[in-house]
């Protein structure tokens, strides 16, 4: 029994695992990592992206991570996921929007390391599906390995900046009807996203388009929050002759949740929506109009025991 015992303290003392470096990066769905970062214009919003070792003991020595941009393997998921649907393509996110140093340094005794990344949204345009593609490069000189897992050692960080009027909105209380045809039952949709422009202005697709639209880039409204609680509604495409029948408002109000009191459930509502567009490219050589009316709520949940603002909300 001393014997069996005291083997099975000296497996406690020893590693038990391969010691490899791995971004803390899961996939979603789409395969790639979903990130949030606050948008400030012209100026820099840090995030900070995790990187573990991996092992049953603590970190023993001072380490120095070679990291670097991997846009070959983006390529790669694009063609195996879209194939030749190219709109669909998730694209590299343009160096001028990002900055990060090539080196992250593990301390003795302690297992995460964070790769501080410095992002510039201003004028960014998110009509297009930005990715920031990483990957834990070898050492030449042995003194740590990455993860042999591929989605392990490489992060594909799928980049979504936000303000405080960006996110899904819930577009049950909207309907959408094409002209001639107001009787009949209207198109509802389940969310509506609103994508970041600049601090107080996002934009919507038009009516029922989305993001599988090829020419989803055509059909831009975008909605900006006065002071006053006016929403200005406008496109930047006159061939969709958009037309706003009404003035726009919004509200905001707060409320902390029943269950979890640490937990505050925050409501930005548009009232009041009501407009007119066509879609001039649905249907060759047929302009399709439609009347789009009523309101949308976006509800953001904070935890306020999380002082990082990117953190507190569950998105």
């Amino acid at each position: 029994m001393v014997f069996v015992f005291s083997s099975c303290n000296d497996e406690w003392e020893e590693e038990q695992y391969e010691n490899f470096i791995a971004f803390k990066a899961p996939l979603n769905n789409d395969g790639v990592s979903d990130i949030f970062v606050r948008y400030k214009g012209d100026q820099p919003s840090l995030f900070q992206q995790a990187l573990v070792v991996s092992g049953s003991l603590d970190n023993g020595s001072d380490v120095l991570v070679n990291v670097a941009l991997d846009p070959d393997t983006l390529q790669t998921l694009n063609y195996e996921r879209f194939q030749n649907r190219e709109d669909f393509y998730y694209k590299s996110l343009k160096s001028e929007y990002f900055n990060f140093g090539p080196n992250v340094k593990f301390v003795s005794g302690e297992n995460t390391a964070l790769l501080d990344i410095d992002f510039t949204f201003s004028d960014i345009d998110m009509s297009d599906k930005w990715v920031l593609p990483l990957t834990v490069l070898e050492d030449p000189n042995g003194r740590y390995r990455p993860h042999p897992r591929k989605h392990y050692k490489k992060a594909l960080l799928r980049i979504n900046p936000f303000n405080d009027y960006s996110g899904s909105y819930s577009g049950t209380a909207m309907k959408i009807v094409m002209e001639g045809y107001e009787d009949e039952t209207p198109i509802v949709k389940d969310q509506v996203v609103g994508y970041v422009v600049n601090e107080n202005e996002v934009f919507f697709y038009a009516g029922n388009i989305d993001e599988t639209r090829q020419d989803r880039k055509n059909y831009k409204v975008f909605a900006s929050f006065q002071e006053d609680g006016e929403v200005k509604l406008s496109s930047d495409n006159p061939e969709i002759d958009f037309v706003v029948n009404q003035k726009a408002s919004y509200t905001i109000s707060e409320q902390m949740d029943a269950v979890r009191p640490y937990l505050l459930r925050r409501y930005l509502t548009i009232k009041n929506i009501d407009y007119e567009f066509t879609d001039y490219t649905m249907v060759p050589n047929i302009e399709l109009r439609y009347k789009v009316s009523g309101s949308l709520v976006l509800e953001r949940r904070i935890n306020t025991q999380i002082p990082d603002e990117d953190q507190a909300i569950e998105w």
